[in-house]
């Protein structure tokens, strides 16, 4: 192990111990940790100022002695790579923590350490053995991958294949680091890669194998749930085409005390438990099994159970696995019989009969059960456990045996039994595997245990480290020798490095008087025992050996100083497990088994006496057996008495020489805890494993010399920073030398080899110190410069600023300043006025004031005066009104006064009176006084009224006096009193009005006072009112807000769910569509993979024809051909013409196909039988589809033909005029035959007479009149055709006319989601409206269409007319007239059948019935007539050859006399130019001409350069066009089978030429178009042209052809990608990840041992460009060929899901290219990708997208990678990439600079967390084996068939254009 002093002897140590250097110090618990230097070291310091990674400050004391400084770490741009060799310094911690950092850190299990490949145990299910990941690596190098299983694998498989080699893979490792896993992985891969020579699925075999020796070979341990308990070398053969023919396992040191004992949480073999589990089923239960709880072999662990596994499950793997390797049911019972034996055995309990014999109770139920399963007796089974035979010279005894050593012989039994069983199975699987043919090469899987050490270690422990030192001895002369390969390679001095040699250990286990040796010596001793054998040691090699040691306090233990740490083994046990002896009686029972079990006797067959004298020792712990490598039977029994460990040393001796005979690759299993936690590693457990497995001895070797190795132009790039312009030269090699002579003094630091540049450890560190001070120096200066630059640019924007500032800021003052002076000026003018105006102002006001005040004090001056004046006046009034009112007061009140006396006084005198009068009221005397007084009374009245008399009459007198005077005065006076009557009326009106007015006031005070009332309380109610109506008006407007805002909200709602429902449903329709799309590509795709498995399938079936005709005898000369005969999947069901042959053919080879195998005739029939099911089942669907369409068509046609009355008349006319031509040349044929039969003997008809001549004219003008009436025929067919194109279009017109107004109202009432009542009303009533419109529309529609209808039949009647009136014009005038008086009858037809449709429907209805019959009658009457045309035309050319026959052999003798005295009748002959129809005519024998040269041997180079695109394709279709016109269907067949399977031929014989499969891609295309364009089918026939339309086919539905071309197009598809991905595949890591389009972005880090070519020489790098010509090149050659647009994109499209699969494959695998500058230069690769598309306008084919996940992987490497914003970003941004994807880029994140960072552990999590939720696929890789289901949409050709010339390169002169 590397030193801290070897390090840092490559350089001053004061130079690499600075501040802040970064080293590595012994730790207690973590083996190693990290340091920081916190002061410069300087020489001769005795301690290091040391500062931890948790802030800790330390003084590190160096070693007195040594003075070795600490180990010094890598920089962390290589921390974390995937070669440990890449690391700089090389030494322990530097690998234990690469180890770490990848294994915790980023996930990543396996690393390279030179040549090994380190693996290590992650406790979890990994994704990472996938088929995909199996394909990723198949072919690669390497060092081109990430570190892998199947990297060493492919590795071993190619060097096998290059170098003429078997190889080996060494697995090791201790139990449960995952060794058997490993060596599993490894032959999966082989199995897969290679794949099988014969159909017998020996790769399924091979992997069949391991769950049966995991069944029988391992164990649950406390370290491994199914650990490996022995040791096993499997041999996988290849043949020379390395593929898999067979394997072979040799087996070694199974460990048989498993059987009879397990530790604490332990369990037995698994195979015990599975049948356990399984003992419920019918076939178990005669074993009598249950829980394993109840037999002592599988409960001593106390744990049955493993956590995840179903034991009944694995039950029936095993059973599977069985049975696939050959071993029968009867077999497996047997065994299953002898393991439930075993485990019955184990429950017999022996008892004690004294202190030296021991029994067996009777009728023990597991004794009997053993004995009824192995089919022994009860009595000798049981005796023989109890007992043994003693023999000697003379006699033999027979001795009782004490418990204990009854026991131990019953498990010796047992695990006898046990190793038997184990070695059988082991013989029978070799067997199954074995190779039929002969092996060629092979590759051998070791998967052995590894270095055990623990605390009570025995003889397994022994023979274990005992193989490890052969092992290690093995790798350490091979890392050695490669080593020295290399050195010697690139012509580099060799000098001898010191490493370590175990040869003394193993000399002193394997030599002469060494412990293996000493320990069979022992064995043989009578007397024998461990003591001795332990003295007999301590004698031997105490003193001579010092790898040899005794312990203090033991006699009974010895240690041996092995390579890895010293072991301590004791000796108890070491004899009796060396000898593995058991009772030889036991044996011989067994073998009188009365079973008929071919199993128990081969089981015991070979098995040997006891030679043990003293029978069977009290054994130890532990058995060991080993299975040799072959074991010869009949084989001597000295073979037999040889040990354990004498078997083992030769079994061993023979592995190292299989390991020395093959080339070495080395795989060692590392296990990072005990406790099987994931992904957690404990660095002591790692250490003490890497110390083992020689990993670190690697590492040391390397160091040693030059570890590190750069080629010149790796180290160019990298150091071209370290150089001057002035250094870099033309050559690489020189320019390096020079700038290494300049960086590094001391040249033995350094070597130059041919290649390479050699390097000492360390030496890389340091030149990455340079490059990292070099960069860090540039970036400070670049840093200073742009800061300098911006802070310069900011002073000059500041100070620009500033200026500007300035002076706008002056400017501004001075306009201010000259603005104060105006104002100022102005100011004081205005002030000047304004004072004067004030002063004048004031004045004023102040002489107003006066004038004021002077006329107010003036006035109140006489105010005041006139006051005192009026103020006396008025007081002398009041004093004299006052004065006035006192005396009349006192007046009044003195006469008030005096009244009052009177009136007492006056009153008193009444009462007086009238007392008196009371008193003479009672008497008489009072009455006569009162007469007397009456008396006086009356008197004196009279008196007074004479006296009123007289005073009456003067007064009369006066009133007389007073009457005139006064009657005028009445006259005023009345006049006055009217109007006093009138004001008094109007008084009393007033009165009565103020009455009433009063009342009313009164009424009106009371109303008002109750209206006030009211009033008060109305105001109170309306305050109260008023309030409520304000709270409630507050209310609703609150509520109505609401309202508004919930109808907002509601509308919006709406809105959005209106808006959401659409996108729903377009989304939900987008979906549904993609689903349908999604299921319909599936479902092609499945098709056309059904179509590729059918093409292997015939491959395989012409491969084994061949195989089978090669070895059967060579066939008759007149042997017929029966593979090429058949097409590929359609002859079943459409060749008829082949079945026959077909049937011949296999009853031909039936007696040879008898040898084939069994089950690959089942698998083909099934995979056939399948196939055609498919099939059939698709053409059932596309039978019922076709009727459906055929029955719309048929309603359609029914529809149509209503309306072509008139014209199926005239064709009916024109038919009976053909037919009446047609008797009338029958009847001219009738009339030559006779005339030739007539004057045949006479010799009239010789050569040159008249008669000859006019039969001759006869026979021309019959023969052009029958051309004249096939053409016409021709035409009445293509008339038939465009009327019945009329009549649909018309009918599609009429339907598409309707209005959809309506229907368009609806949908906008569905669109809305809240549609009021109002509007609902609103909207009934506009579509009322609108309905009226609707009906008005439609009427005028219907007018309108009417009269379209009537102008369309008026052009059509035209047209006709026309046509018909040409037709005339060229007939004869007989045939003219004729022609008329037809067209005459036609027209007149027609109009009596609207005169009958107008007045009788129903008589219509039947007319046109009849019509129609008629028309059928007249088709049918047509083909009657072709055929008959057809006829006469043979007959014709028959005749004509005879009579040319005949004028051949006679000469014209016929003077001109004769010739002028015959008289010749003329002939009406019509001349007519004849057309071509585009057809092409050939012999029936020229058929395989036609094909060879057309097809066969045509080159496509020529073809597509000088002729038309698709011109084999027209030509064959011409060809099929003529044959289908002669309605020869047998030549139809044969054209297009001959033509099928000649293409097939042709693609078979130049399938990886990829101009050769565009090119048939492309005529096979046009070919199936040309068949769809020219079928007949409407569908196809809206683009022809009318002529184009003629040339349809009229006898054969080439339906099923279509479909068979289609599927042959599918074929030759795929094959076309195939071949253009074998074409891309090398391009593309190379040009679009290695290749560094942009220089000098991406830096090339160090690497390790595994260069990129380590497997293969350099065969030159592609680049982009290359892919980009590479595409080119398909495109334009697929131009050329004519291929379909459509057709190119889809194949573009292809093509770019291969670049971005393959690239983002490898950058899922390659460490070495995650990272920011690499993925910068994919976005630049992928941008001129899109610039190519865009170039060939193929951005709309869906290429783009295909390359999206390559695209966001180039992202996620570049963008930031720190914070949650980010892991949100990346998030959303990689929708294209799964998660595994996505983390397994973060986790291969590398920086290739030291100022990038790393993507820390905490940010992947976070990814994970919120990537959790999507629902993907597990899947790392993309599928590059995908292919996109291909279509073939129609693209019908424009070209005229009949313009078509054949070129006479082509060879097809024997065509005759028709």
């Amino acid at each position: 192990m590397e030193k801290g002093h070897d390090s840092s002897t490559s350089m001053a140590a004061s130079e690499l111990y600075t501040k802040f250097a970064r080293v590595w110090i012994p730790d207690a618990d973590e083996v190693w940790k990290s340091a920081e230097l916190t002061k410069n070291y300087k020489h001769g310091d005795s301690t290091l100022h040391l500062t931890l990674e948790d802030g800790m400050d330390i003084e590190h004391k160096l070693d007195d002695k040594t003075k070795n400084l600490p180990h010094l770490r890598n920089p962390d741009i290589l921390v974390g790579e995937n070669d440990l060799t890449a690391l700089s310094y090389l030494h322990e911690p530097a690998v234990l923590h690469n180890l770490k950092v990848r294994f915790t850190d980023s996930k990543l299990i396996y690393t390279y350490c030179g040549i090994v490949l380190v693996a290590i145990n992650p406790y979890e299910n990994l994704p990472i053995y996938g088929s995909d990941i199996i394909n990723a690596y198949s072919g690669q190098n390497m060092g081109d991958m990430d570190p892998h299983i199947f990297a060493v694998a492919e590795e071993a498989y190619k060097q096998m294949a290059r170098d003429e080699r078997n190889q080996s893979i060494i697995v090791s490792g201790e139990s449960g680091a995952g060794k058997t896993v490993s060596a599993k992985y490894a032959m999966r891969y082989f199995a897969t890669v290679s794949g099988a020579a014969t159909e017998a699925n020996v790769e399924e075999k091979v992997l069949a194998s391991n769950p049966i020796m995991e069944a029988i070979g391992n164990a649950k341990t406390t370290r491994n749930d199914n650990s490996s308990r022995f040791g096993k070398y499997i041999e996988i053969g290849f043949d020379k085409r390395y593929r898999i023919i067979g394997a072979n396992m040799r087996t070694y040191l199974l460990e048989k005390s498993r059987v009879v004992f397990q530790a604490d949480e332990e369990r037995n073999y698994h195979i015990f438990y599975q049948l356990c589990a399984s003992s419920h089923l019918p076939e178990f239960k005669n074993l009598k099994l249950g829980s394993a709880d109840v037999f002592h072999c599988t409960n001593q662990g106390r744990n049955p159970v493993i956590d995840g596994v179903d034991d009944a499950k694995e039950m029936c793997t095993t059973q599977h696995a069985f049975s696939l390797l050959g071993i029968n049911e009867l077999n497996q019972k047997g065994l299953f019989q002898v393991l439930a034996a075993i485990l019955h055995l184990g429950n017999v309990e022996i008892k004690d009969r004294d202190s030296d014999s021991s029994i067996i109770p009777p009728n023990n139920r597991h004794l009997t059960v053993f004995c009824e399963l192995m089919g022994v007796t009860y009595q000798d089974m049981s005796h023989w456990l109890c007992h043994k035979k003693l023999k000697t010279a003379q006699e033999t005894y027979i001795k009782p045996i004490p418990r204990l050593q009854a026991s131990n012989a019953r498990d010796a039994l047992a695990k006898h039994i046990y190793a038997k069983v184990f070695n059988w199975i082991v013989d029978h699987v070799n067997k199954s595997l074995r190779a039929t043919v002969k092996q060629h090469s092979f590759i051998g899987v070791l998967d052995i245990y590894g270095f055990e050490t623990f605390e009570i270690n025995s003889f397994e422990q022994f023979c274990i480290n005992y193989a490890n030192e052969k092992l290690q001895q093995q790798f350490n002369m091979h890392v050695f020798k490669l080593e020295q390969e290399e050195y010697l390679k690139e012509q580099i001095p060799w000098t001898l490095i010191d490493f370590y040699d175990n040869q003394p250990c193993i000399n002193l286990i394997e030599a002469k008087m060494g412990v293996l040796d000493l320990l069979d010596e022992e064995c043989k001793m009578p007397k024998g025992s461990d003591d001795s054998w332990a003295q007999k040691l301590y004698n031997t090699h105490l003193k001579t050996c010092s790898l040899f040691e005794k312990p203090r306090m033991s006699n009974k233990a010895f240690i041996i100083q092995h390579f890895a740490d010293k072991v301590q083994y004791q000796c108890d046990g070491f004899l009796e497990k060396n000898k593995d002896t058991v009772n030889e009686e036991q044996i011989n029972v067994l073998k009188a088994s009365k079973l008929k079990l071919d199993l128990l006797v081969e089981l015991f067959q070979d098995e040997a006496k006891v030679t043990s004298p003293t029978g069977t020792a009290p054994g130890g712990r532990t058995r060991l057996s080993v299975k040799p490598k072959e074991v010869r039977s009949g084989a001597s029994s000295k073979e037999h008495k040889k040990t354990v460990g004498c078997q083992f040393r030769n079994s061993l001796a023979m592995l190292m020489e299989t390991l020395n005979a093959t080339t070495p690759h080395y795989v060692r299993c590392i296990k990072p805890n005990d406790l099987k936690f994931p992904f957690t590693f404990d660095p002591k457990r790692a250490v003490q494993q890497l110390r083992a497995c020689g990993v670190l001895e690697t590492i040391r070797i390397s160091a040693a010399g030059f570890p590190s190795r750069w080629t010149y132009q790796e180290f160019f790039s990298r150091y071209r920073v370290l150089m001057k312009q002035k250094d870099v030269l033309s050559d690489r090699r020189l320019t390096c030398r020079n700038v290494l002579e300049k960086l590094v003094q001391d040249q033995d630091k350094y070597q130059f080899g041919k290649t390479k540049i050699f390097f000492r450890a360390g030496q890389v560190a340091y030149l990455e110190k340079l490059r990292a001070d070099k960069l860090r120096k540039a970036c400070v200066r670049i840093q200073k410069t742009i800061r300098c630059w911006l802070v310069r640019k900011k002073y000059l924007r500041k100070k620009h600023a500033a200026i500007t500032i300035q002076r706008y800021t002056r400017g501004h003052q001075a306009r201010c300043l000259v603005k104060y002076m105006r104002q100022t000026l102005a100011a004081i003018t205005i002030q000047k006025f304004q004072r004067m105006c004030v002063q004048r102002k004031v004045y004023l006001q102040k002489q107003a004031a006066a004038l004021v005040m002077q006329t107010i004090l003036r006035a109140y001056m006489a105010r005041q005066k006139y006051q005192g004046l009026l103020r006396n006046h008025k007081a002398v009034f009041i004093q004299k009104h006052v004065r006035g009112w006192l005396a009349r007061q006192r007046y009044k009140r003195s006469l008030r006064a005096i009244v009052y006396l009177q009136c007492c006084i006056r009153r008193m005198k009444a009462k007086k009176e009238l007392k008196k009068l009371k008193i003479e009221a009672r008497s008489v005397e009072h009455f006569k006084k009162l007469n007397v007084g009456m008396e006086n009374k009356i008197m004196q009245l009279q008196r007074k009224l004479d006296e009123q008399a007289k005073d009456n009459r003067v007064t009369s007198e006066r009133l007389n006096c007073l009457e005139t005077s006064h009657a005028v005065e009445s006259e005023k006076l009345k006049v006055e009193v009217s109007k006093l009557k009138g004001i008094e009326e109007e008084a009393k009106n007033n009165a009565n009005r103020v009455t009433s007015l009063l009342e009313q006031l009164e009424r009106l005070r009371k109303e008002l006072t109750t209206t006030q009332k009211e009033k008060k309380t109305i105001e109170d109610w309306a305050t109260k009112y008023r309030d409520e109506m304000e709270k409630m008006v507050a209310e609703l407007k609150q509520q109505n807000g609401l309202l508004k805002t919930e109808k907002d909200d509601l509308n919006r709602m709406i809105k959005e769910q209106s808006q959401q429902m659409t996108e729903k449903m377009t989304r939900a329709l987008a979906e549904e569509t993609q689903q349908l799309e999604s299921d319909l590509n599936e479902e092609r795709s499945r098709y056309q993979n059904l179509l590729t498995e059918h093409l292997r399938l015939e491959e395989r079936y012409d491969d084994l024809k061949e195989e089978i005709t090669l070895s059967v005898s060579v066939p008759k000369p007149g042997h017929r051909r029966t593979d090429s005969t058949h097409s590929s999947n359609g002859s079943e069901c459409t060749y008829n013409s082949e079945f026959a042959e077909s049937e011949e053919s296999s009853r031909h080879g039936e007696d040879v196909t008898r040898g084939m195998d069994t089950s690959l005739t089942l698998k083909l029939q099934k995979r056939v039988t399948e196939l055609e099911q498919e099939k059939s089942s698709l053409r059932n669907e596309l039978e019922n589809k076709e009727e459906q369409f055929q029955r719309a068509r048929v309603r359609d046609d029914e529809e149509h033909k209503k309306s072509r009355g008139a014209e199926l008349e005239y064709e009916s006319l024109k038919r009976q005029e053909l037919d009446s031509e047609n008797k009338k040349l029958k009847h001219d044929l009738t009339a030559m035959r006779q005339s030739l039969l007539g004057n045949a003997g006479a010799g009239a008809g010789a050569p040159g007479s008249p008669p000859y001549k006019v039969l001759m004219d006869q026979l021309n003008s019959s023969c052009e009149e029958l051309e004249v009436r096939k053409e016409e025929v021709l035409i009445l067919r293509s008339q038939l055709v465009s009327q019945k194109e009329a009549m649909q279009h018309k009918d599609e017109k009429e339907t598409m006319t309707e209005p959809v107004h309506y229907a368009e109202d609806v949908h906008k009432m569905k669109d809305s989601g809240a549609i009021t009542q109002a509007y609902l009303g609103l909207k009934e009533t506009n579509r009322l409206l609108e309905g009226q419109m609707q009906q008005q529309r439609r009427s005028y529609d219907n007018e309108v269409e009417v009269l379209r209808g009537e102008l369309q039949s008026v052009k059509e009647e035209n047209n006709r007319q026309q046509q018909l009136l040409a037709q005339n014009l060229q007939l004869p005038p007989e045939a003219r007239i004729e022609a008329s008086l037809q067209h005459e009858i036609t027209r007149l037809t027609n109009e009596n059948l609207e005169m009958l449709r107008t007045e009788d429907p129903t008589a219509y209805r039947s007319a046109k019935v009849n019509i129609l019959r008629r028309m059928v009658d007249l088709m049918e009457q047509l083909e009657k007539q072709d055929k008959t045309i057809r006829k006469l035309k043979k007959q014709l050319k028959v005749f004509s050859k005879k009579i040319g026959e005949m004028g051949a052999g006679h000469v014209e003798t016929i003077s001109p006399g004769q010739m002028v005295e015959e008289t010749v009748r003329p002939v009406n002959i019509p001349r007519r130019e004849k057309d071509f129809q585009g057809m092409l005519e050939y012999k029936k024998e020229d058929e395989l001409k036609l094909v060879k040269n057309l097809i066969l041997e045509l080159k496509p180079r020529g073809v597509a350069v000088n002729l038309i695109p698709g011109l084999p394709a027209y030509i064959l279709f011409m060809c099929l066009r003529h044959a289908d016109y002669v309605n020869d269907d047998q030549k139809v067949r044969t054209l297009l089978t001959s033509t099928i399977n000649s293409i097939k031929k042709i693609l078979k014989k130049r399938g990886d030429d990829f101009e050769t499969v565009s090119f048939w891609l492309s005529n096979t295309c046009r070919f199936l178009h040309c068949l769809k364009q020219y079928s007949g089918d409407e569908s196809f026939m809206k683009h022809n042209t009318p002529k184009q339309n003629d040339h349809c086919l009229s006898n054969f539905d080439l339906a099923e052809y279509r479909q068979v071309l289609s599927d042959l197009a599918i074929q030759i598809y795929q094959q076309l990608i195939k071949c253009m991905e074998n074409i891309l595949q090398p391009m593309i890591v190379s040009g679009m990840l290695e290749h560094e389009t942009i220089q000098g972005v991406s830096g090339v880090k160090p690497t390790g041992l595994r260069k990129r070519t380590s497997s293969i020489a350099d065969e030159g790098t592609y680049t982009l460009e290359s892919i980009l010509r590479q595409l080119s090149a398909f495109h334009s050659t697929m131009c050329q060929h004519g291929t379909d647009p459509e057709l190119i994109k889809q194949v573009v499209k292809q093509q770019f899901y291969i670049i971005g699969a393959v690239t983002l494959n490898n950058l899922l695998l390659r460490k070495d290219m995650c990272s920011w500058s690499k993925g910068m230069q994919i976005r630049y690769n992928v941008s001129q990708l899109e610039e190519w598309l865009r170039d060939k306008s193929l951005m709309l084919c869906g290429a783009k997208e295909t390359l999206e996940p390559l695209i966001q992987a180039a992202q996620l490497l570049q963008v930031k990678k720190k914070t949650d914003e980010d892991a949100e970003a990346i998030c959303s941004m990689c929708n294209s990439l799964s998660t595994s994807q996505i983390v397994k880029v973060l986790n291969l994140y590398t920086p290739v600079n030291e100022f990038e960072e790393r993507v820390s552990v905490t940010f992947i999590r976070t990814i994970q967390t919120r990537l959790r939720d999507r629902c993907e696929t597990p899947q790392l890789l993309m599928d590059t084996k995908i292919i996109y289901p291909v279509t073939f949409p129609f693209n019908p050709s424009s070209l005229a068939l009949e313009t078509i010339q054949i070129p006479g390169s082509l060879n097809l002169a024997f065509l005759t254009r028709v």
